[in-house]
C-alpha cells in the first residue's frame, strides 16, 4: 500500500497547475509541507479567482472552503479533506436566526448593516449580503467596522463577540453606544435574546459568539509572564477576550503575529496567544535566533481534522469526489458581502 505522503507527491506532479492545494496557518506541519498556497483567511480569500488550477484543495475548515466555492470560478472545483472539519464560533449564528434579529433591530425604522466575521457560514453570508453588508476578517476588522459604521444606523456584527469589542475599542466607539446581545438558558438550551428597545441608542450591536481557542486563554497567564519573565514580549489574536488584548503588547491576525515574531529582535522572549499549530511552526523557524513560546498549547480540533492521509484519500478520488458547493440562491448575495470586503481593502 502506498504511504500517504508518496500519493500526495506523485498526484502533485501529475496534476501540475491543474490543481491547487491551499492551507490555514493553524494547519499542522505535516499538512502544511503540501500546500502551494497558505495564509489567513485574507490572503487565502484575495488569491482563489487568479489560481490556474481547475482543482482546489483546501486544508482549513468548512466555512473556507464555502467562501472558496462562493469566489470561484465556473470551471474550478472546491474540495475539503474532511466535511466535518467545522468552526464552533461560525456554528453559533446560522442564517435563518440572523435574519429574524436584523428584522427586530429594525423594526422601528433603523437601519443596520450586518458585518460577520469571515469564520461564519455561506448562509450567513448570503443573509449580510442581502441586507447591504460586508464581510471581514481579523486582519481587517478594523477598515471594515469603520466602513460600516458609516452606512447606516447601527452596525450588528458577529459572531464573534471579542473581535467585535476589541474592534470598537481601537476605533473608539464608546461603551455606552454598544450592547452584547445576552443569552438566556430555556431547559437547558442558550436562546439569543433580542429586542428592539434594548438596541434604541445603541449604535454597535454584537453578537455573543467567540472561538473556543482563544476563550482559554487567562488574563492571570499573562500576570505571571509579567512577573517571572519582565522582558518578554506578549502578543495576541483579537479574538481573545479585549482584558488579554490590553494586557499584551500588540494584537492582530495570523499574519500579524507571524511578522511580529520576524521583526523581533535577536535574543528575544515571544509568547504567542493563538493555535498552537502556528507558535510551535513559528518556534521550530527560529530556534537558536529567538524563543518563541505559546501563551498556552491551545489546539483547534477542528482543524486538526484535517491529516496527510484524509489529504492524500482526497487527491486520489478527486474525479469522483463531490466538491463543496454553494446553492445560487446563497452564492449571489453572500458574493457580494465577499466582494465588498475585498473592494473596500483593495
Amino acid at each position: 500500500m502506498e504511504n500517504p505522503k508518496d500519493t500526495i507527491t506523485r498526484i502533485r506532479e501529475a496534476m501540475g497547475e491543474s490543481l491547487s492545494i491551499l492551507g490555514h496557518h493553524y494547519q499542522s506541519d505535516e499538512v502544511i509541507a503540501f500546500t502551494d498556497v497558505r495564509g489567513d483567511s485574507l490572503e487565502l480569500a484575495r488569491k482563489i479567482n487568479d489560481l490556474k488550477a481547475k482543482h482546489i484543495v483546501f486544508c482549513g475548515v468548512f466555512f473556507m472552503a464555502e467562501s472558496a466555492a462562493i469566489l470561484c470560478r465556473p470551471d474550478q472545483k472546491i474540495h475539503i479533506p474532511d466535511i466535518a472539519a467545522t468552526c464552533p464560533m461560525a456554528d453559533m449564528a446560522d442564517g435563518k436566526h440572523v435574519r429574524q434579529v436584523l428584522d427586530i433591530l429594525q423594526k422601528n425604522g433603523r437601519r443596520i448593516t450586518p458585518l460577520t466575521y469571515v469564520n461564519s457560514s455561506a448562509a450567513v453570508k448570503a443573509v449580510v449580503g442581502e441586507y447591504g453588508g460586508s464581510v471581514c476578517t481579523s486582519a481587517n476588522a478594523q477598515t471594515m467596522l469603520s466602513w460600516a459604521m458609516k452606512q447606516g444606523d447601527g452596525v450588528l456584527f458577529l459572531p464573534d463577540k471579542h473581535l467585535a469589542r476589541n474592534s470598537a475599542d481601537a476605533l473608539g466607539i464608546p461603551e455606552e453606544e454598544r450592547i452584547v446581545l445576552p443569552v438566556d438558558v430555556i431547559d437547558g438550551d442558550p436562546k439569543l435574546h433580542v429586542s428592539t428597545a434594548m438596541a434604541d441608542g445603541k449604535r454597535f450591536i454584537i453578537w455573543p459568539g467567540y472561538c473556543p481557542i482563544h476563550e482559554e486563554f487567562s488574563l492571570n497567564t499573562i500576570k505571571a509572564i509579567r512577573a517571572a519573565e519582565p522582558s518578554a514580549h506578549i502578543v495576541v489574536h483579537p479574538e481573545c477576550d479585549p482584558a488579554l488584548v490590553q494586557a499584551s503588547d500588540g494584537n492582530g491576525s495570523t499574519t500579524f503575529l507571524i511578522q511580529y515574531a520576524a521583526e523581533a529582535p535577536k535574543g528575544a522572549t515571544i509568547y504567542i496567544g493563538t493555535e498552537v499549530n502556528l507558535v510551535n511552526r513559528l518556534a521550530a523557524q527560529y530556534k537558536g535566533e529567538k524563543t518563541i513560546k505559546p501563551l498556552i498549547a491551545s489546539q483547534c480540533d477542528d482543524m486538526a481534522k484535517i491529516t496527510v492521509e484524509k489529504l492524500a484519500h482526497k487527491l486520489d478520488n478527486l474525479e469522483t469526489a463531490t466538491p463543496v458547493t454553494v446553492s445560487d440562491a446563497i452564492k449571489g448575495p453572500a458574493k457580494l458581502a465577499l466582494k465588498c470586503m475585498l473592494e473596500v481593502c483593495s
